[in-house]
């Protein structure tokens, strides 16, 4: 099969456009022809091997422990495996795996589940990974009820869209955070308020939230406390830093700090899991959630892709089909 792959960490200068074997589906798994797949952050780091403490948790000390990059997908069963019985060929599924820069990709039966079919294999491509951290940010951690004012840092990215839409279906009055450039695109998602993070300050002490969701940004923990009421919550989803550790000290300092304030704060890691994407599914049928599009690359055009990723010269998520 032709797939992209990479025998050293990096980003678009490292990736070779190749034939390689078609993997084969394991217990529990099946085999995927992929009709499109999704670039995102978690595809990044795991290309770039940064930060570093990826590397030393497993992930591959001198390369990626997968060869072929890209975790989230659309696409139609061609095999099953042993133990496999909610699924046969032909079935159409999205879902997060590693290795989808590819014509074909394995994924076990618990990450995966049926494409919606209100949806293209390019909008269902994009959309694993933002729903497993947006909904469980939201409703596990940030437990957002009806009626609270919800702010969500970083609005216009891949997660950002999904959490605004969430934020709303569950009944919240959201307020993103975003460029001024990306404002329409926030407010038509269903936030209520923008704030443009290059000319004002979500910390002025104007308005306080019920539940601030950081997403990949670098505030500090300190002023995103400013931006809460006193019992409100703070939920940090990953974030930027130096190439060793990234942003993961405002998470561990948020960890210790909520234990001595009126507020709760923290982060959590993401759980992949098909039960998520099956809520999904429920709130796509009902016209509550939809994907953000941006450029669509050919596969043999992937490194294009990462590189358009990394410079931000395309709105909405990038999508790379075989």
């Amino acid at each position: 099969m032709k797939a992209l792959t990479q025998d050293r960490y990096g980003t678009a200068d490292v990736l070779k456009f190749r034939d390689i074997e078609r993997p084969r589906a394991g217990e529990g798994q099946v085999l995927v022809r992929i009709v499109a797949a999704g670039m995102d952050r978690g595809a990044w780091h795991f290309m770039a091997g940064e930060p570093y403490l990826m590397r030393i948790l497993g992930f591959g000390f001198r390369a990626p422990s997968v060869a072929v990059p890209g975790t989230n997908f659309a696409g139609v069963v061609q095999a099953v495996g042993p133990g496999v019985r909610e699924y046969q060929p032909g079935d159409e599924v999205y879902g997060a795996t590693r290795g989808t820069f590819a014509e074909y990709a394995v994924a076990a039966t618990g990450k995966i589940a049926p494409k919606p079919p209100q949806l293209s294999f390019e909008q269902a491509a994009v959309l694993p990974y933002p729903t497993f951290v947006a909904m469980q940010a939201l409703r596990d951690h940030g437990r957002v009820q009806p009626g609270q004012r919800v702010l969500v840092v970083g609005a216009s990215g891949a997660v950002g869209t999904i959490a605004v839409q969430l934020a709303v279906a569950y009944g919240a009055t959201v307020t993103g955070v975003c460029s001024g450039e990306h404002a329409g695109l926030v407010r038509s998602l269903g936030a209520d308020d923008v704030i443009d993070y290059r000319t004002q300050d979500l910390a002025d002490g104007s308005r306080r939230f019920d539940l601030v969701l950081d997403i990949g940004g670098r505030t500090s923990v300190a002023r995103l406390r400013r931006a809460l009421t006193r019992s409100g919550t703070l939920v940090i989803l990953g974030g930027e830093g130096d190439r060793w550790i990234g942003g993961t000290q405002r998470q561990l300092w948020a960890g210790v700090l909520t234990h001595f304030v009126p507020q709760q704060l923290g982060a959590f890691v993401v759980k992949e899991n098909s039960g998520e994407l099956l809520r999904m599914n429920e709130l796509v049928a009902a016209e509550k959630v939809a994907p953000v599009l941006g450029r669509t690359f050919p596969l043999a055009d992937g490194a294009a892709a990462v590189a358009a990723f990394e410079k931000g010269d395309t709105k909405g998520r990038i999508v790379i089909v075989p």
